[in-house]
C-alpha cells in the first residue's frame, strides 16, 4: 500500500536529482518495453518531468508511476546507475 510518506519522499528524493542523468525503463504493453536514458528536467506537485536524450523529447510521469512501479528510475551515481527505488521484496505470508 502507497502511503502519504511515501510519494512525499519520492517528491523529495527527485527533487534532490534535477538535472542528473536517468534511465527510465517501463512497459508498453504486449510483452513490449524500453529502456532510455534521460535527464530529471523538472519536478512539479503531482509530476516530474524527463527528457530524453535520444530525441530531445520531454515527458511526463507520476510518482504514483514510479511507486507502482509502472517505470522504473535508475540514477547515474557517476560511477553506477541505481534504482531509485529499492526492487520489490517477495513476502511470503
Amino acid at each position: 500500500m502507497i502511503c502519504k510518506s511515501d510519494i512525499t519522499n519520492l517528491k523529495s528524493d527527485i527533487g534532490d536529482i534535477i538535472g542528473q542523468k536517468v534511465i527510465v525503463k517501463g512497459s508498453l504493453g504486449r510483452s513490449k518495453s524500453f529502456e532510455k536514458e534521460a535527464t530529471i528536467e523538472k519536478a512539479y506537485p503531482n509530476i516530474f518531468v524527463v527528457k530524453y536524450e535520444e530525441n530531445e523529447r520531454n515527458v511526463t510521469y507520476s510518482y504514483t508511476d514510479v511507486l507502482t512501479r509502472t517505470v522504473e528510475v535508475e540514477v547515474f551515481d557517476g560511477e553506477n546507475y541505481c534504482p531509485l527505488i529499492p526492487p520489490a521484496m517477495n513476502v511470503k505470508a
